[in-house]
């Protein structure tokens, strides 16, 4: 069954999600239509003086003795320990245990994402190579640290040999991996694919990096209120962590098969700014171009789209240059969408964000309810659109877009349409 272009539709069929608002999608889905904030002082280590920033939101009450043995929790770092259990509960949700008797293991792979991979671990070795020397550092460090491990361990998991590889492009690393295996799908080269990210970079170095940038907020008073996409007072963003994941299939072998089917990848559209190692192009040329081509390749325009889940930082320059680009695709249309950003409440996931974002737009589609955009107060001239700054909103949603930003220019925007036969 094709769609518009004459393509294989790709649909999703299982999702999964570690947040800091909950631990699965159900919990996380429900904290965020209640605006539940997910922000906290930093318990993984202590942020004591010096730090600028002493604040995150971090994924709590995790255990990956739930998801993996004890060998294995000791032998990957935090963020795989995410991909394995983000994946799992993908993969549960579609009602998959392994490859299905209706394909083979060549035709089901992973794409999965990470911006930033072990820093844990890498921070924890070259402590132990300074502090005793070199003979000491861990056998296993390589392959905990390297952030393209969470996709050859999902693939040993579940014994899935199709495409295998992980993509590295900052905040837009989860993105790209859902909209680069869905072309798998789209191609006839496989029938699954587990595509998703996860990210665990709540360290001191991650910390001290990011602040030295002036990226993050310093609102250490007030961690719950410190992530306020498009509010006048934001200053700067708080780092979340935790893991997103979707099972994307094509449309017929979901159906042969009895799939659920929650969602459809409609469009995928990704670009390069051209412009700046981490500020935004001007008037968010680059993320306009993303925007455009994730339409142009769902068949849809901007009367279609009923709302954006916005890369909505928190910080001075992405929100302002977000908010032109939308106003510059949509035209007049712009004022009708609802735009959105969980980070007010999720904080920013790094490569994983595009990832639970993805997730959470699905939903949305799905039951039609918007997660508000949390810790608003001032308002901000530059940002002029509906954000869901009054609580949760409730509307039919046809399309959404997804969008995903990087430093180093990278955009993705994933068009995701509610499933109709």
């Amino acid at each position: 069954m094709s769609d518009k272009n004459g393509r294989r539709r790709v649909v999703i069929t299982g999702m999964g999600m570690l947040s800091p608002v909950g631990n699965s999608v159900d919990e996380s889905w429900a904290a965020l239509l209640a605006g539940t904030p997910g922000g906290g002082t930093i318990t993984q280590f202590d942020p004591g003086e010096g730090f600028d920033t002493k604040i995150a939101c971090e994924v709590k009450g995790f255990d990956p003795d739930r998801w993996l043995d004890r060998k294995e929790s000791k032998r990957y770092d935090r963020f795989a320990q995410f991909a394995i259990a983000a994946a799992s509960m993908g993969m549960e949700s579609a009602g998959l245990q392994g490859v299905p008797d209706t394909t083979t293991p060549e035709r089901f792979g992973v794409v999965w994402g990470s911006g930033i991979g072990g820093m844990d671990t890498f921070e924890t070795q070259c402590r132990i190579l300074v502090e005793k020397g070199p003979a000491r550092v861990s056998p296993f460090f390589v392959p905990m640290f390297i952030p393209d491990i969470s996709a050859g361990l999902v693939s040993i998991r579940f014994g899935l040999q199709g495409p295998n590889y992980s993509t590295v492009s900052a905040c837009a690393s989860s993105a790209h991996a859902i909209g680069d295996a869905a072309r798998f799908i789209e191609r006839g080269d496989v029938d699954i694919m587990v595509a998703g990210g996860s990210e665990a970079a709540v360290t001191p170095l991650t910390i001290a990096g990011f602040a030295a940038m002036k990226a993050m907020s310093t609102r250490n008073d007030d961690p719950a209120g410190a992530s306020r996409p498009f509010d006048a007072g934001r200053d700067g963003f708080v780092i979340g962590e935790g893991a997103g994941c979707l099972i994307l299939e094509d449309l017929e072998h979901a159906q042969r098969r009895g799939a659920p089917i929650l969602g459809e990848i409609a469009g995928y559209g990704l670009s390069g700014d051209a412009f700046h190692i981490t500020q935004p192009a001007p008037e968010g040329r680059g993320a306009q171009h993303a925007m455009r081509i994730a339409l142009a390749d769902a068949g849809a325009t901007p009367d279609d789209v009923d709302y954006i889940n916005a890369h909505g930082t928190s910080t001075p320059a992405n929100d302002t240059t977000e908010t032109a680009a939308i106003k510059a695709v949509m035209g007049e249309r712009a004022y009708d969408i609802v735009v959105g950003s969980t980070k007010s409440m999720t904080g920013h996931l790094l490569g994983a964000a595009g990832a639970i974002e993805a997730v959470i737009s699905t939903r949305v589609c799905q039951t039609g309810q918007i997660p508000p955009t949390i810790n608003f107060s001032q308002p901000d001239e530059t940002c002029d659109l509906e954000y869901a700054h009054g609580g949760m909103v409730e509307k039919p949603v046809r399309l959404a877009l997804s969008n995903s930003f990087g430093f180093g220019g990278h955009n993705v925007c994933l068009a995701i349409r509610r499933f109709e036969e």
